[in-house]
């Protein structure tokens, strides 16, 4: 009797990681930003995908805070059978150096499972800001050190690390207004209480387009075919500056793998499929597919990329 009950104790355990079986039930995806940002707004996108594909509902859960430290915790914490995930972005590897004292470790406490795409920012002023261009601005920003200011949606972000690398390389003294999240800093910028902010193409260009904001500059490496009249930042006034936004999904860490393949799998399906690429090419986002393995190298090296962008701005954290 004890041998058979062990047997099916192993078997459900077996068939709990197997990838034909998961998932069972709903899964749950963190979102540790706000509402209406990148990461919720292709969190929902992704998770719906997933949910017709397999069956299962795949609810998007925001936790914002702490520059996305308050909800990358919880999933932390959470068990590691595959029905809790985060969705991440480079606010996570920038973090393992900006904010070096934290509740977790990204690459022990967490296992990869995919990119999912990236995008370029977009730097945008008020309308009130005496400047029509980025040149404008910087004079503007030199003669005036620490009287203007720019909005993030909190330490880490990419929209604050962007920040700080404008600030280093273009040499002005811009004070850094942090918020909860990114709809609250859009909120800001729109409403003209900070001055300036960089944003994610894929959320701030309707915003630009209809003169709410006044767009200076992308921050890609060549011009966003969404915004083809705005120039790069690099060629603005600021050479060589270059800076994105990617987002992606990891589990906690002890997940069985059969379920990161099995994600893996999906979600690389859904990124390449080609309404997804069309349809996301006309916000400015562009899929991002590697297998687990690709997507830890990546995430390594990522880390040690922002850690020489953190040296070099001189970011801290208050």
């Amino acid at each position: 009797m004890l041998r058979a009950v062990l047997a099916l104790l192993l078997l459900s355990v077996s068939a709990a990681a197997s990838p034909q079986a998961y998932p069972a039930r709903a899964v749950k995806i963190v979102v540790p930003y706000g509402v209406g940002g990148p990461a919720d707004i292709y969190g929902r996108f992704i998770g719906a995908k997933l949910q017709d594909a397999l069956g299962q509902p795949f609810v998007v859960e925001d936790r914002p805070g702490g520059g996305s430290i308050v909800g990358t915790d919880v999933v932390a914490k959470s068990p590691p059978d595959g029905y809790t995930l985060l969705m991440m972005s480079n606010t996570h590897t920038v973090n393992e150096t900006l904010i070096p004292k934290k509740p977790f470790d990204l690459m022990r406490d967490f296992a990869p499972i995919t990119p999912v795409n990236y995008s370029d920012l977009i730097m945008v002023i008020h309308p009130s800001v005496p400047a029509k261009d980025l040149k404008e601005f910087i004079a503007l920003a030199r003669s005036k050190p620490g009287a203007l200011n720019y909005a993030s949606s909190g330490p880490g972000t990419p929209y604050h690390m962007a920040g700080e690398l404008f600030k280093a390389m273009a040499g002005v003294d811009i004070v850094h207004v942090p918020h909860k999240g990114s709809d609250q800093a859009r909120t800001a910028i729109l409403g003209g209480q900070v001055q300036m902010m960089f944003d994610a193409i894929t959320t701030m260009a309707g915003n630009a387009r209809a003169g709410k904001v006044h767009a200076l500059g992308t921050t890609g490496n060549r011009r966003s075919p969404v915004m083809p009249e705005t120039p790069t930042i690099a060629e603005a006034g600021v050479p060589g500056y270059e800076a994105t936004i990617w987002l992606g999904l990891m589990a906690p860490a002890g997940t069985p793998r059969p379920i990161l393949e099995r994600m893996n799998l999906e979600v690389n399906r859904i990124v390449n499929a080609p309404d997804v690429k069309e349809a996301w090419s006309k916000q400015g986002a562009v899929p991002m597919s590697m297998s687990v393995e690709q997507f830890d190298r990546f995430l390594r090296e990522d880390i040690v990329k922002w850690a020489n962008v953190v040296k070099l701005s001189g970011a801290k954290v208050d």
